[in-house]
Order: C-alpha cells, then sequence, then structure tokens
C-alpha cells in the first residue's frame, strides 16, 4: 500500500538554490543565480545581507554572472532548450538594460574573465568549426569582438594578465590532461608553457599578482592534485618548467598535519596546517589584491576550507561550517568556484550538505566569521528531517574497497526489509559527494534507503582509482554495482526482491549495464540521458566532445569492437526488470536516439518501459515544470516495482 505523504513530491522539488556568487567592484552587492522562478536567473543582494532583488526574467537557464571590475555592470550566459550553446550578454547592475554580446546562435561561447582595466572581456567558441575553440577578444563598449588565436581542440580562457597584454589558455585533451598556453596580444605569440608526456591535470589556474607566476591544481608526478606555483620565467625559457609544491604532504592517510614547503621564493614560503594525507584540491582563488590565496581540499567528499595570507604565510582563522560541499561542481558548468571581494577582505562561496540546500555563504576574512548571505526556501520542510548519510565501504569482486554513502529514512531497522534505490553519478569523472540531494530526502521520507557508491573510475580517490574503469575496464565498475546491491541484502539494509539502480548520463549507462550484466539483482531501473549504444553515442555526441571521451570510454578507430560488445542495446534479451527512460530532446551529450534504440528495443520484447521526452531540455532536467512532472512519475513507478 502507497504511504501517504505528509509533505509531497512537489514540495522537495520546489526547494530552491542559489549559487554562483560574483562581488560588485566596490564590494557592496554580490550577484548570483537562482532558481526561485523554476529556471536559474540572475539575481543581487547586497553584500551585508538584505532583501534580493531579480535582473533577468528569461523562460531559458543562465549559466554564469560576472561582474565587472571596475563597473556597474556584468556579464552573464545563457543558453536556449538546454542545447549549450551558450551565448553573452551584457547587463547593468540595476538590470534595466541587456545587450547581447554574441549573435551566433550555433556556437558555444565559454565566458573566460574580464580584463584588469573592464574594458574589454575574453572568451572561446567553436564558431569557425564546431570541433574546435578558437580564442576572442571583445571590447565591452564597442561590441566589437576579434579572434586573436585561431587555433585546435577545446580551449578555455583562464584569465588575464595583471597588465592584460596576456591571456593564459587551457586546453583539454581529456578530463585528466590539460595544457596551459601564453597568448601574447600584442604580437600574437603562443608560448607552451607545460610541454609533457602521458596525462597531466592542470586545472584552477590564477595569475600571481605581480605577473611572474601562476598559482595552479596539479597532479604532474603524483597521485593527488596538489596546490603549487609556476615559474613562467622558467616556464617560457624551457621544457617542464619545475613546479613548486605550496604544501607537500609528508604521508598519507593523516587528516590534520603542520608541514613545511618545498623551496619556494622568500615571498610564497608558506607555513601552515592543513589537510594532508590522500586527498585531492580542487579548487583555488587568489585574492585580486594577492594578499590571500584560498583553496578547497575534498576528504572523503567532504570540503575542507583554507585560506593563506600570502605575505606572513599563515592560514588565518575561519569559522566552522557543517559537513558538507563547498562550491559543488555540479552548479559550476560555465563559471568559476570560491570568489574573492577586490579589497580581499571577503570570500564568497556556495554551501550545501545533506540538510542544507544550496545558498551563498560569505566569509569575511578579517573577522572571521561567516554569514549566509542567501536564504532559498526548503518548501515549508523542516531543515531537522532531511537525513544525513553515514560513509561506509564494501568490497567488491576483487578485494578493492568501494566507498558509498547510506542514507537510511530516521529510525529504520537493518531487519533486510527495506527498498533501496542505488543511485549512480554520472561522468564517469566525477564523484557522488554530501550535497543535497532534494530526489535523495523525499525517497528516504517515502520509506526508501538511497545508496550513492563512488565506483572504480570516480575521482577524489586518486589516479589509480579513477583509470580502474578505462576502456577494457568497464564493466568491473558495473561489479562493483552488483557487489554493492549484494553487500546491501547481506549486512541487512535492504530487501533483496526490492534493489532499484537509477542513474543520469554515464550514471545512466550503468543503470542499463547493471540490468543486463546482473539482471537479477534489480527490481527496477531508471535512467535518466544514458548511452545505451558506445558507437552511436560516440558518433552523434557534440562534435567537439567526441576525442574528449574517447580518451575515456576508447575510440572507434581502436576499440569498436569492445565498444559493441559492453553497449547494454546489444544485451536487450537479458533486461527483466522494468525501466523508465527520461530524456531531453536538446541533449548535446548524450543525444536523444540513446534512448529512443532502447526503448524501441525493449517494446518490441515486451519487457515494461516507460518513457518520457522532453522538448525543452538538454543533458537533465533543469526546468521545474519538467521536473513536477517528470520525478512524482519516477516515484510512482518505483513504488509500483518496489511494492511501497
Amino acid at each position: 500500500m502507497q504511504k501517504a505523504d505528509k509533505f509531497p513530491f512537489s514540495r522537495y522539488l520546489n526547494i530552491r538554490s542559489a549559487y554562483g556568487p560574483s562581488f560588485s567592484p566596490d564590494g557592496r552587492h554580490v550577484a548570483f543565480l537562482t532558481d526561485i522562478t523554476g529556471v536559474p536567473q540572475v539575481w543581487r543582494v547586497a553584500a551585508d545581507g538584505g532583501w534580493p532583488d531579480q535582473l533577468t526574467f528569461f523562460s531559458e537557464r543562465c549559466g554564469f554572472v560576472a561582474y565587472s571590475p571596475t563597473e556597474d555592470q556584468m556579464v552573464f550566459g545563457m543558453d536556449a532548450g538546454g542545447n549549450e550553446r551558450q551565448q553573452l550578454f551584457l547587463l547593468s547592475g540595476d538590470g534595466q538594460t541587456i545587450r547581447p554580446l554574441t549573435g551566433e546562435p550555433e556556437a558555444i561561447h565559454h565566458f573566460g574573465g574580464w580584463s584588469h582595466d573592464g574594458r574589454r572581456i575574453a572568451w572561446t567558441a567553436n564558431r569557425r568549426d564546431v570541433r574546435h575553440f578558437d580564442v576572442y577578444v571583445q571590447e565591452v563598449t564597442s561590441g566589437q569582438a576579434t579572434c586573436v588565436w585561431q587555433t585546435e581542440g577545446m580551449n578555455t580562457v583562464a584569465g588575464w594578465s595583471p597588465d592584460d597584454r596576456q591571456l593564459l589558455v587551457v586546453r583539454a585533451h581529456s578530463s585528466f590532461d590539460q595544457d596551459l598556453y601564453l597568448l601574447d596580444l600584442p604580437s600574437g605569440e603562443v608560448c607552451h608553457l607545460t610541454p609533457h608526456e602521458g596525462q597531466v591535470r592542470y586545472e584552477s589556474v590564477r595569475w600571481a599578482t605581480h605577473g611572474r607566476g601562476l598559482y595552479l591544481v596539479t597532479d604532474r608526478g603524483r597521485e593527488f592534485l596538489a596546490l603549487a606555483y609556476l615559474d613562467l620565467t622558467a616556464a617560457k625559457a624551457g621544457s617542464h618548467a619545475p613546479l613548486r609544491l605550496l604544501v607537500t604532504p609528508d604521508s598519507y592517510g593523516s587528516l590534520r598535519r603542520t608541514v613545511k614547503p618545498a623551496a619556494l621564493p622568500p615571498d610564497l614560503a608558506i607555513q601552515h596546517e592543513h589537510i594532508a594525507g590522500e586527498w585531492d584540491v580542487e579548487a583555488l582563488a587568489l585574492s585580486p589584491d594577492g594578499r590571500h590565496l584560498a583553496y578547497l581540499t575534498n576528504v572523503e567528499g567532504y570540503s575542507e576550507l583554507a585560506v593563506l595570507d600570502v605575505a606572513s604565510g599563515r592560514s588565518l582563522p575561519l569559522p566552522a561550517l557543517p559537513g558538507g560541499v563547498l562550491d559543488p561542481p555540479y552548479l559550476y558548468r560555465w563559471g568559476w568556484r570560491l570568489t574573492f571581494s577586490r579589497d580581499g577582505r571577503k570570500l564568497a562561496l556556495t554551501f550545501s550538505s545533506p540538510r542544507h540546500n544550496p545558498d551563498v555563504w560569505v566569509v569575511d576574512l578579517e573577522a572571521g566569521t561567516a554569514m549566509q548571505l542567501t536564504r532559498s526556501s526548503r518548501a515549508g520542510i523542516p531543515q531537522d528531517s532531511f537525513a544525513e548519510p553515514e560513509l561506509v565501504r564494501y568490497r567488491s569482486f576483487d578485494g578493492l574497497e568501494i566507498p558509498a554513502f547510506l542514507y537510511l529514512p530516521p529510525g529504520a531497522a537493518r531487519d533486510g526489509r527495506l527498498p533501496v534505490i542505488v543511485e549512480v553519478h554520472g561522468g564517469p569523472e566525477a564523484q557522488r559527494r554530501p550535497d543535497f540531494n532534494p530526489l535523495y530526502q523525499y525517497f528516504i521520507h517515502r520509506g526508501y534507503a538511497i545508496f550513492a557508491p563512488n565506483v572504480r573510475g570516480s575521482t577524489g580517490y586518486g589516479l589509480t582509482y579513477t583509470h580502474l574503469d578505462d576502456v577494457e575496464k568497464r564493466m568491473d565498475s558495473v561489479a562493483d554495482l552488483a557487489y554493492g546491491a549484494r553487500w546491501l541484502a547481506d549486512s541487512g539494509v535492504a530487501d533483496p526482491q526490492r534493489i532499484a539502480v537509477m542513474g543520469g548520463s554515464y550514471g545512466g549507462f550503468m543503470v542499463l549495464a547493471a540490468l543486463t550484466a546482473y539482471p537479477d539483482l534489480w527490481a527496477a531501473g531508471v535512467d535518466i540521458v544514458g548511452i545505451a549504444n558506445f558507437v552511436t553515442f560516440l558518433e552523434n555526441t557534440g562534435p567537439w566532445r567526441r576525442h574528449l571521451r574517447e580518451a575515456e570510454y576508447g575510440s572507434l578507430a581502436h576499440h569498436r569492437a569492445f565498444l559493441e560488445s559492453i553497449s547494454p542495446i546489444h544485451h536487450v534479451d537479458k533486461i527483466r526488470a522494468p525501466l523508465m527512460v527520461i530524456h531531453g530532446a536538446n541533449d548535446p551529450r548524450v543525444p536523444l536516439g540513446e534512448a529512443e534504440q532502447i526503448v524501441e528495443a525493449l517494446r518490441a520484447r515486451g519487457v515494461p518501459v516507460e518513457y518520457l521526452r522532453y522538448e525543452d531540455e538538454g543533458h537533465g532536467l533543469v526546468k521545474l515544470k519538467n521536473r513536477l512532472d517528470a520525478y512524482p512519475k519516477v516515484a510512482d513507478f518505483l513504488d509500483r516495482h518496489l511494492g511501497q
């Protein structure tokens, strides 16, 4: 019998989020994005708190907002129908004037930041060739855009040099391999700063204010991402310029340890207590005045924030925040994360935890205080009703320990009677983390347990772990799901007849693969924008993405037979569990055909399948009206097949 809901699903789906802050040049306001209206739009609030003002009023989502460093105006991005072909717009601080900056609706535009004098912006776009992103500089007043580097590959601008004469460009060869280039604007000369062999990540790159070096996060020669400094003089002089680590763990496994850095220039000699051990540094920011360096460390999925005073070499005392995730990466597809005020006194970020829906917080570094700047609605649902997860580990087929977050309904007994949803993250270069998930909380409220594993291939646990699912090892990660389901039953959490698997994007592939490879384990599956056929996926995904995805999955030129062998579409005869499929018609990442071929194949075989197609969505459901339609249907589907 279906349980009566104290809070219906529509309440949980109406829980709001605020994120992506940007300080005005005078520090008096913070612009941010929020989905209060049902679709993310640009809003503004006083930096010391108050009632926010809505600045944009579109039916399409805004992807980021970035204030000018000198004027009361900002740039924001917006696509159409989830197609990710982002266009850029100039918005006045009061919201009265909006002017298009780009006029190529078939091209993708990645914003690369304001020049320090506020006169120009940089961006990359695939206007010339859909496979390649060239570098552009645009005069804000006149709107004139100039291609300053016609090049190849997936390029983004990481920022302007302090004198605005150079651009730092990041080229992504894959999710785990990037290169840095220095583009001199007056001469047009390009310097390759990071020639290397193999895969090396260079992320979250920021110019030092003196212009002679770069702060960045890298795993060059390391198992985990670390905070480092790259001397530009040395990098320009020859290949493989030395990196100086700003923090150097002297042993793995300890969480807090006072360490000394590797040899650094006197002005960069930093000693501080930091999170050491087997964890990634995942983001950094340098204040505009160069005084403060902030960075985040990912510790078992939880964020740890540190802020350094560069001049004194000391770490600043910071207020404690509840355990959760700072600047959740999934919210930052097109923007930056940590952001400082112009005077360097304040740091704005987004905080989310299982009991805190995403909101903008401001840390006052001088006062040592943190203030919640936005207060997004929880739709009348008590905060203390939200469940916190338990971090567990289970052994897979080869003895490898798999970390997972387990959410149990309040007061639930481990008596082997619970229905469980095994929820698989996408990526696969991603990580399920303890942030806010309204879908989780609703199902927990309904009496389901949620099991969110970080199977092999997930990020956050070192390079070795991340590469354990590469190409021919792909199905090993699917086996991790199966062993997770068996652990749930053996440990007394789950009724083995009532375990469902649900996931989106690559997680959708994992759902389909689990249903075909281990059909006896699952009572139902929910595939959201998932891959059914690796060959057709790679043939039809956005041309600018294909080589990035082939680096992870294998190439059609060399691995076609293997990709065909593991594609769920070729094993649909093994699927017995009922399946729900959800997809957006404008998805540029996993094209709609992936959903339609699996649905057609299952219907032809008489397997129960329900299909939801949304004409105004892309890779996932963003618009509230569609979420309100889809997810209650998911709940009804799971209730029917798991016996709730």
